[in-house]
């Protein structure tokens, strides 16, 4: 029979786990079908961090070094420790710039199947191993709806700051993907012709003349664009603080609506112009306009302007423009359009509504960052990882400015490719600064002018050019 010693003895061994400031683990992938618990205590980290720049890491992940500068001058470090509400030695900042990293280059699908590790990809992010995505989604899912929208509204404020916005034209659009999930929700039909089908929904909002996104809104499937529209204005409004009047709010026909039609009205910095369908009564009292309502502007166009009052709205009186084109009576048609402000028409119909479709080509170009694909359903989730992806664009964007012709016009997946996955090179340190080497860089003499010499250029900008997620080290390039 044991006695109280041996039984102590027995039960002791295992105690240090229960501690209660035991530090974390980070469940991780070292190769498609190997995954460890690894530690994520900061001291942990530090030392693999260091140990791998000491070894030296090849790869063609080194592109992504790249936009390790644009972070520095976003201030995406600052950013990601906001959301995250840990400080700078702390794991949980590193796992969100993994998940901007990832976004950057365009991955999807289980981190299990892809080959992004031993390749330079973690030390990019500073740390030492790639997380699954298990971990990935235990970090997302402690933070809220309201976390993302204040990062939205941080990263936008940052943006405007450095001129990424002129707010005088916003497209406000929603941006609808195929969803395959098994619960039931709403389906929606992309046209007449088409069957009805699950999908996810975000609602954008672009600055239409520099085609770069504000913010965005997401919701289930059962949200509709009227009650969309003002938690989408609401979250613009704290990140472009609009002078009265001064933005123009540009929408297709899926808001004409009383409901977005007077919420708009209400708020001093928007104005809005939306289409008025083709609907019978709508045709007909255009086609009873007299001729002589119309100013012809050139050959087969005229416009015109005139009150109109929506039936199931508050009451209030807005401007409705019309458009004629053709040249005989017999060639006219008719398109009308809903303005909340009384102004001339011309410069409206034909200059600020047609920078609508930039919102289009924006999603053609940059939605495989992570807005092509619908994950899980989980609220939480989805505005965490699609609001990082953000992050990501406005990064890209910079970087864009800087590589010249023709790898400015590349969308997001041919840049992901080409650029930041598809260079080869190799990472060291000398002496405070990580120095990363290409071999195969294009326009090398145009990104030697702009990244040889980082840390002086950086410092004339005004930007501090230590890497705060690297323990402060410099990082300079080498283009060979």
């Amino acid at each position: 029979m044991l006695n109280v010693s041996s039984l102590i003895t027995v039960f002791k061994k295992k105690l240090y786990q229960f501690r209660p400031d035991q530090e974390c683990t980070v469940e991780t992938v070292r190769t498609r079908c190997k995954s460890n618990l690894e530690s994520g205590d900061p001291t942990s980290i530090e030392r693999g961090v260091r140990q791998r720049l000491a070894d030296k890491v090849s790869g063609n992940m080194v592109g992504l070094w790249l936009l390790a500068v644009e972070h520095l001058r976003l201030g995406t470090w600052d950013l990601l420790c906001g959301w995250t509400g840990q400080t700078t030695e702390r794991v949980e900042p590193r796992l969100a710039l993994q998940m901007v990293h990832e976004a950057a280059i365009c991955t999807s699908g289980v981190r299990s199947d892809r080959s992004v590790t031993q390749s330079g990809f973690e030390l990019v992010n500073g740390l030492p191993f790639l997380a699954t995505d298990t971990a990935i989604h235990d970090l997302l899912n402690t933070h809220t709806i309201q976390d993302a929208q204040k990062l939205q509204v941080a990263l936008g404020k940052l943006r405007r700051s450095l001129n990424h916005y002129r707010a005088d034209v916003l497209a406000v659009d929603p941006h609808r993907v195929v969803s395959h999930t098994q619960r039931h929700t709403r389906q929606h039909k992309k046209d007449s012709k088409s069957k009805p089908q699950k999908t996810s929904q975000t609602f954008w909002a672009l600055d239409a003349d520099t085609h770069q996104p504000v913010c965005f809104t997401t919701a289930t499937s059962a949200r509709t664009v009227a009650k969309a529209t003002p938690g989408l204005l609401d979250l613009t409004s704290q990140i472009l603080t609009p002078n009265p009047g001064q933005t123009l709010v540009v929408a297709d026909a899926e808001h004409f609506n009383a409901e977005v039609v007077d919420d708009v009205h209400q708020r001093t910095g928007f104005d809005l112009l939306v289409p008025m369908p083709n609907q019978p009564a709508i045709r007909k009292g255009l086609e009873s306009m007299p001729p002589e309502a119309f100013t012809r502007r050139w050959a087969g166009y005229a416009t015109a302007k005139r009150p109109y009052q929506m039936k199931r709205g508050s009451g209030a009186t807005y401007q409705q423009f019309v458009q004629r084109t053709g040249e005989q009576e017999d060639d006219w048609r008719f398109k009308a359009f809903l303005s909340t402000a009384d102004r001339d028409e011309i410069d409206p119909l034909t200059s600020e509504f047609p920078k609508r479709w930039h919102v289009e080509e924006f999603f053609n170009a940059e939605q495989s960052l992570g807005w092509k694909r619908a994950g899980t359903q989980n609220m939480n989730i989805r505005y965490g990882q699609m609001t990082l992806a953000l992050i990501a664009q406005a990064a890209i964007h910079q970087l864009r400015q800087r590589l010249g012709a023709p790898g400015s016009t590349w969308n997001a997946d041919h840049l992901a490719s080409q650029i930041l996955s598809g260079l080869d090179g190799d990472v060291r340190v000398k002496h405070d600064t990580v120095v990363v080497t290409y071999y195969n860089a294009p326009n090398a003499d145009q990104l030697r002018h702009h990244y040889e010499g980082l840390p002086d250029k950086l410092t004339n900008d005004g930007v501090n050019p230590t890497l705060p997620w690297l323990y402060n080290f410099k990082l300079d390039f080498r283009f060979r």
